[in-house]
């Protein structure tokens, strides 16, 4: 530490700028000393702990955890919602996911939407403003295995209304129970041409599940899948899924009969999107969500803290 007298002149300076409000101009010409010297004491005020500047995020975002989820799995940006005892980080996630959404949407663009909890919340939190040109567009059919209010179709029609934009619909289930069947659906022209606008979005907003817990367990129930179908599943040892697409830890594309019965864009429809945002809460979906990651079809990611702390945990084992 400086000298007390020079700790004097540094707290002197440090009030008459940080209390006071006074500009270093003015806090030279109270103290009678050149401009420079006050810059330099109000450094030195701060390095020797006199002054201490705490940032109050008014947004609730914890942005060193953002930083580090960036940086280490390559995303373009990252939104981590602060938790506190007493949060519900469901609803802390989509909010913040609904302000990064309205920050980079752009008038006359195309949005792709797939299903899930987190997507719900992020809907739920856009303001029913309208007034947006945009276009809103269903990335996997209507998935009657799980609650209709989390649905694909019940999500784009109702970010469409916030937005005040349009919305087209996909007039086929999700999940089929055979190959064949998917197949012939495909080939229906409505429904391959809302696959293509799918396809050609700039903007998707993908809810990640994992595997064995809620939404994801009841894709598989739904796909009715044989005894030896399901083994194969198994040993593919699948950890999370993106529109209804699993994935395994290392974000390798699992195949076969539980990926013929999907209707919906593929994981490598989705990497050819310029901007795909995950989004997730709890430390419950880190599987799910760190092989989401893995599969490099991600851009942006937006979860909890709780989550982004399980995320890099694991990522470090």
């Amino acid at each position: 530490m400086p000298p007390p007298r020079d700790q004097q002149s540094l707290v002197a300076a440090a009030r008459l700028y940080y209390e006071e409000g006074r500009s270093q101009h003015e806090v030279a010409k109270a103290l009678n000393i050149s401009r420079s010297s006050v810059s330099r004491m109000l450094t030195a005020a701060r390095e020797h702990g006199i002054v201490r500047i705490e940032i109050n995020d008014p947004t609730g975002r914890d942005l060193d955890l953002e930083a580090e989820l960036a940086e280490r799995f390559g995303l373009r940006d990252c939104r981590v919602a602060e938790i506190h005892s007493g949060d519900r980080p469901l609803q802390r996630v989509g909010d913040l996911g609904a302000r990064w959404l309205l920050d980079t949407i752009q008038p006359g663009q195309r949005i792709g939407v797939s299903w899930g909890t987190g997507l719900q919340a992020l809907v739920q939190s856009i303001p029913d403003d309208g007034g947006l040109d945009v276009e809103v567009v269903p990335l996997v059919g209507g998935l009657s295995a799980v609650d209709t209010a989390i649905s694909g179709e019940e999500l784009v029609r109702d970010l469409a209304g916030r937005l005040g934009g349009r919305y087209q619909r996909l007039h086929a289930p999700a999940l089929l129970t055979s190959k064949e069947g998917r197949d012939v659906l495909l080939a229906e022209p409505s429904v391959q041409a809302t696959l293509d606008s799918a396809r050609r979005v700039q903007v998707a907003l993908a809810g990640i599940g994992r595997v064995g817990r809620g939404s994801s367990a009841s894709l598989v129930t739904a796909m009715n899948l044989s005894a030896e179908e399901r083994a194969g599943l198994d040993a593919a040892a699948p950890v999370g899924d993106v529109c209804a697409r699993f994935f395994d830890a290392e974000g390798r594309a699992v195949t076969g009969p539980a990926d013929d019965r999907v209707l919906a864009v593929s994981l490598a429809d989705l990497a050819a999107i310029p901007t795909v945002a995950g989004v997730a809460a709890g430390p419950e979906k880190a599987d799910g969500v760190l092989g989401a990651l893995h599969t490099t079809v991600l851009d942006v990611l937006v979860c909890d803290s709780s989550l982004a702390r399980a995320l890099l945990s694991r990522a470090a084992r």
